[in-house]
């Protein structure tokens, strides 16, 4: 397997300018590269800079709205919904985050639905964000028409990966985190390791015929097959609620017939976060209690070298690695980065120190 590696801050200063060459404006570049990058960093390079190609599909195709500003559309106290006018999710879940939070800091908790947002990314960037202002939250997604995963018992695609995500933020150390895909694996680690050649893990796949397969082409070239729900009916059931909580609650869509997207560009995402103030309870002792449980986990007995991890602490350390060694990318999916960069008229002067 043939990769480089590039440090995040030449990584994050590519991406930043390949966005302003593509027409978005300064800030907007900004939260793109932010978001991305950090994906990497934190080993999620299913929903890092291997977006780039698809998101540039997606605005030839009219379908992502570079520039666009969150449209509050009702305001009930604390209660939020908001419209992101196709608008980048990068842009659109943080500016949302940033509405939520303020209004959790006056109210101690606040519920805010996001609507009609191009893809917002990992989700476990926005409970990062939340947990960094000090609280509790929770967020429920889907993936608006885009089906990729099959029900239980069932035989083909009927919905979105629908992430679930929630973080519990704690004093002086790094939050727990839980973000996962209600998928066995997020589409987009087929799309990585179908550019790598390499095959996913048994149970995670489906071919067209409904028969179990390892082969991440399935996924990204026709006849088309489906992901898994993990946990068999309890990631479906999980999926599903994700799929009304995110998408009809917000006022958004849920995907049917008539919400399917004609084109593999088109990612639009759905949230209800909920936030909450671990000050609004009456738990003194809940940091000690949470560090007691943690503790007392992490004492078991280990069979192996692998160590007891905590949600959250697998990015932790991933982030410190790839800090010290770059971030590192395969050469099939830099070259369809480079690709789109020069796309978008990046001089090949300059796409060239990116990798050098």
């Amino acid at each position: 397997m043939n990769e480089i590696r590039i440090a995040p801050d030449r990584l994050h200063q590519l991406v930043f300018n390949l966005w302003i060459y593509a027409g978005s404006h300064r800030a907007e570049a900004q939260k793109i590269a932010d978001h991305l990058v950090a994906a990497n960093l934190a080993g999620h390079d299913s929903h890092g800079v291997g977006m780039i190609p698809g998101y540039i599909a997606a605005r030839d195709q009219g379908l992502l709205q570079q520039n666009k500003t969150l449209l509050v559309v009702k305001d009930a106290g604390a209660v939020l919904t908001v419209d992101g006018q196709q608008g980048f999710g990068q842009v659109m879940a943080a500016d949302a985050m940033d509405l939520a939070i303020q209004r959790t800091r006056k109210l101690g908790m606040c519920a805010i639905a996001l609507r009609n947002s191009h893809h917002i990314g990992r989700i476990g960037h926005w409970a990062e964000m939340c947990a960094r202002a000090g609280f509790i939250s929770f967020h429920f997604v889907n993936v608006v028409g885009d089906p990729m995963v099959a029900p239980f018992n069932g035989s083909d695609r009927r919905f979105g990966t629908n992430p679930f995500c929630a973080v519990f933020p704690r004093s002086g150390k790094a939050p727990l985190l839980l973000d996962f895909a209600t998928s066995g694996i997020a589409y987009g680690k087929t799309r990585v390791a179908w550019n790598k050649g390499v095959s996913v893990a048994e149970g995670n796949l489906i071919d067209s015929h409904g028969l179990p397969t390892n082969n991440p082409g399935v996924m990204h070239e026709s006849p088309f097959g489906s992901l898994l729900a993990f946990g068999l009916h309890k990631g479906y059931a999980l999926a599903v609620m994700c799929e009304v909580l995110g998408g009809a609650v917000s006022g958004g869509q849920t995907t049917h017939p008539h919400s399917l997207q004609t084109s593999q560009a088109a990612i639009f995402n759905c949230m209800t976060s909920m936030l909450l103030d671990p000050a609004a309870f009456d738990a003194p002792e809940m940091q000690q209690e949470a560090q007691r449980f943690i503790d007392w986990v992490k004492n078991s007995p280990q069979p192996g070298e692998q160590p007891i991890l905590v949600p959250g602490e697998w990015e932790e350390i991933q982030r410190m690695a790839r800090q010290q060694q770059g971030i590192p990318i395969d050469t099939n999916s830099w070259q369809q980065i480079c690709h789109v960069a020069r796309a978008v008229g990046m001089p090949e002067a300059e796409l060239a120190k990116y990798s050098a």
